[in-house]
């Protein structure tokens, strides 16, 4: 790819349209965090590093909004969610101190693995019949 089309990429217009696309995805939990990671680092060439950044704080904002609808819908328990989010709250802190003590190679072999077994299971998945 050539530099043109590289700038051309990362122009206002479509990174504007790239992150609507994401946000929808995100808001209704398809996981447009796990699409961002692979547009920055295999279509923007962004490092690992900066893009694990960016997702992070894409993600804050649609979690919020799109946690405060469901809640608002009735579909969400914080009872039941409370102690998921606090030690999901915990492990991404502790995980945040070791994530910069290792190499972020190991992070993209792990998320790889992660993304593999995610579309594996999305290919392979088939609801449940109630009982």
């Amino acid at each position: 790819m050539g530099w043109g089309a590289v700038f051309m990429l990362e122009s206002f217009p479509v990174l504007l349209a790239v992150g609507s696309v994401l946000g929808f995805l995100a808001g209704l939990g398809v996981g447009g965090g796990s699409l961002l990671m692979l547009w920055l680092t295999l279509v923007i060439g962004t490092d690992h590093s900066v893009a694990r950044n960016i997702n992070l704080l894409f993600f804050i904002p649609g979690a919020i909004i799109s946690s405060v609808f469901r809640w608002k819908q009735g579909s969400l328990n914080i009872k039941k969610i409370l102690p998921a989010v606090l030690l999901g709250c915990i492990s991404a802190g502790v995980f945040s101190v070791l994530g910069k003590q290792l190499d972020t190679g190991i992070f993209r072999k792990l998320f790889g693995v992660l993304l593999l077994l995610t579309g594996l299971r999305e290919v392979c998945y088939r609801p449940r019949k109630a009982r």
